[in-house]
């Protein structure tokens, strides 16, 4: 009785963690060895902060619920102490709050991840970390568009004023 009430309760961690990967458009994983209380808490409001649901996982049931939702690939990383941060909305938040909290802590290391159901290396997480923002991204391309209007509204009063010079008054 008490083991088929145990395999229950890993069967329903194993759904909910399958339901969390699915819905994400970014997870990493992360070995988080030697972190302590306060820099836990300190990368954890970061994580909140950036809209990243994070939480230390079960190696073994993440590997059925990624092998349920075609991230096989990351099996290879489920080893040790695991993290797993995830974010439904911002591709690059997760990577780029632990490559960020990483780079300070030499105990905390990034073990890959997954963008849009594809697993992907650290390399190319931390290339994704190294972007900016989706603000900063919309701001850049609202200067650029705004910069090619404005040369668009000069470039047309040139020429209507061009033509009130050249017509007689």
């Amino acid at each position: 009785m008490a083991n088929e009430k145990i395999i229950a309760q890993k069967q329903a961690v194993v759904a909910e963690l399958k339901e969390k990967l699915q819905n994400a458009v970014t997870g990493v994983l992360v070995d988080y060895s030697g972190i302590n209380v306060a820099d836990d808490n300190d990368l954890r409001s970061k994580l909140r902060e950036a809209g990243v649901e994070y939480s230390v996982v079960k190696n073994t049931l993440t590997r059925f619920a990624a092998n349920e939702v075609g991230l096989e690939e990351l099996s290879d990383v489920l080893n040790g102490n695991t993290a797993l941060a995830i974010s439904n909305d911002d591709v690059i938040a997760p990577a780029k709050v632990l490559y960020d909290f990483s780079k300070g802590h030499d105990y905390f290391t990034i073990k890959g991840g997954f963008v849009e159901g594809k697993v992907v290396s650290v390399a190319e997480l931390e290339k994704l970390a190294t972007m900016p923002s989706k603000e900063g991204l919309l701001c850049m391309l609202l200067y650029a568009l705004n910069g090619n209007v404005s040369g668009l509204a000069r470039a047309l009063q040139a020429v209507v004023d061009q033509k009130n010079e050249a017509t007689p008054a």
